[in-house]
This record gives structure tokens, C-alpha cells and sequence, in this order.
């Protein structure tokens, strides 16, 4: 399992990840904010609360969180691919 080193949030929803191999990218939300658990999400403010746990999981104050391992493979997934940009 990879773990996440560094996550910073940016402007639309998107995050600039860091995995403990050295993989970065962004990752694209916009889109993919919905549901109860994610609806906070959507103000920006609240979005850019986003923190690394200690298992390597994005995670926000209200419980929501993400799976690194399918950050990562969608991340991987994309470099074979030539983009640097996933929207999950």
C-alpha cells in the first residue's frame, strides 16, 4: 500500500498529491463532490482543510476521506497514458 506524503489543495477542487515513491500529480474533484459525506466539500474553504492521516489517507474534519491506493492507480494509470491530471 502507498501512502501520502504531501497534499496540497488548489484552486476548483483539484489537489496536488505527493506518494512516498516519489509519484505526484493532480487530482481533479469538482465533479465528484456529492453525497452527504462529500457536500461540505464543495465550500472551498472546507475543502482546503484536507490533511494526510496516519495510515497515508487524505482525509477532512467532517470523516470524508480517500483510498491513496486508488489515487495511486488512477495517477499511474494516466503516466502510461502521458497525462498528469486524473478527475477520479
Amino acid at each position: 500500500m502507498r501512502k501520502l506524503l504531501k497534499v496540497t489543495a488548489r484552486p476548483d477542487y483539484q489537489l496536488e498529491v505527493v506518494f512516498d515513491d516519489g509519484l505526484s500529480g493532480v487530482i481533479a474533484l469538482k465533479d465528484r463532490l456529492f453525497g452527504p459525506m462529500f457536500e461540505p466539500l464543495r465550500d472551498p474553504a472546507f475543502f482546503e482543510r484536507v490533511e494526510i492521516d496516519a495510515f497515508g489517507a487524505l482525509l477532512w474534519p467532517n470523516g470524508a476521506d480517500l483510498d491513496p491506493d486508488a489515487l495511486y492507480k488512477n495517477l499511474t494509470a494516466d503516466r502510461t497514458r502521458g497525462s498528469v491530471e486524473r478527475v477520479l
